[in-house]
């Protein structure tokens, strides 16, 4: 078979969603990269990554738009993905959004398997496509450092009485990801406990904080249960990050809330005025506190 023959073949088990179809394709040590997997992928490892693509794209398939031979032995082909994110992807809940993403493969073959796939694509176009954030920033600039960060708001607009920080120091990215999947399964949990306010988790590069805040210091202990006594497990367990701690914060004072007047345009002390503009109109909705 000639090298396009081979690289149909391909095509094919990745439209029937044939995991095992696709590594039988490639030869011993045969590898597939593209931008979303860090570093080339072979055996089993190939099922797996494609595995979860359907798994967060059920309908998933390829618009092959052209493939031809591009020197010996390599086929270069073009092409469009489709496909509707119904499952979740690196632990993010599924969006709902569809995507027509377009790329290119460069396969390599060798007698009649497949070398090499180098699939390349425009993840900020994916990201975009999925209704995610696609932000270019450096990880340090001289003393500054640069990470991402998630919020979780219950709507409570009530005056934090405590204040929960954790600041954990992790030891590679792949702890990182460990984390956020159990603060993933905790954010929602605690949106279910008594006196809950709101939750910031901060991840930059692998030093990783939380700041939660409460009602009161009662509402605390509802964290010795459910996932987070799981995760602190883990902490404490074999061989599991390089440290961190956990406190519990009273605020001193916390000011007063200021809101614009929507009316005249100034701003009022909310609670002094009682909702109530010294111009008479009655004051927008104040926003958290925290």
């Amino acid at each position: 078979m000639q090298p396009i023959d081979i690289a149909q073949q391909y095509f094919e088990a990745w439209q029937r969603h044939d995991a095992a179809a696709i590594v039988a394709t490639f030869a011993e040590g045969g590898t597939y990269s593209d931008p979303a997997t860090d570093q080339p992928l072979t055996g089993q490892a190939i099922g797996q990554y494609t595995g979860g693509l359907w798994a967060a794209f059920p309908d998933l398939s390829f618009e092959i738009i052209s493939a031809a031979p591009a020197g010996e032995g390599l086929v270069a082909a073009q092409w469009i993905m489709h496909g509707t994110n119904r499952g979740s992807m690196q632990g993010l809940p599924p969006t709902g959004c569809s995507v027509a993403l377009p790329g290119a493969d460069f396969i390599r073959v060798e007698g009649e398997k497949i070398r090499s796939v180098e699939g390349y694509f425009d993840m900020k176009t994916f990201s975009q496509q999925l209704g995610l954030q696609a932000i270019v920033q450096p990880h340090a600039v001289g003393p500054f450092s640069f990470g991402t960060s998630v919020s979780v708001q219950s709507g409570k607009r009530t005056r934090p009485g405590t204040f929960t920080i954790t600041a954990l120091q992790v030891r590679s990215d792949q702890e990182v990801e460990q984390v956020r999947g159990y603060s993933r399964a905790i954010a929602p949990e605690m949106l279910e406990m008594e006196g809950f306010i709101s939750w910031v988790g901060v991840t930059i590069g692998h030093r990783m904080l939380t700041i939660t805040a409460w009602e009161g210091p009662e509402h605390v202990r509802q964290l010795q249960q459910g996932t987070h006594k799981q995760a602190m497990k883990e902490f404490f367990g074999p061989d599991r990050y390089v440290g961190g701690s956990t406190s519990v914060w009273i605020p001193e004072r916390i000011g007063t809330m200021w809101v614009r007047c929507s009316s005249c345009g100034q701003m009022v002390d909310y609670h002094r005025q009682q909702g109530k503009c010294h111009c008479g109109a009655l004051l927008p909705e104040h926003p958290p506190y925290w």
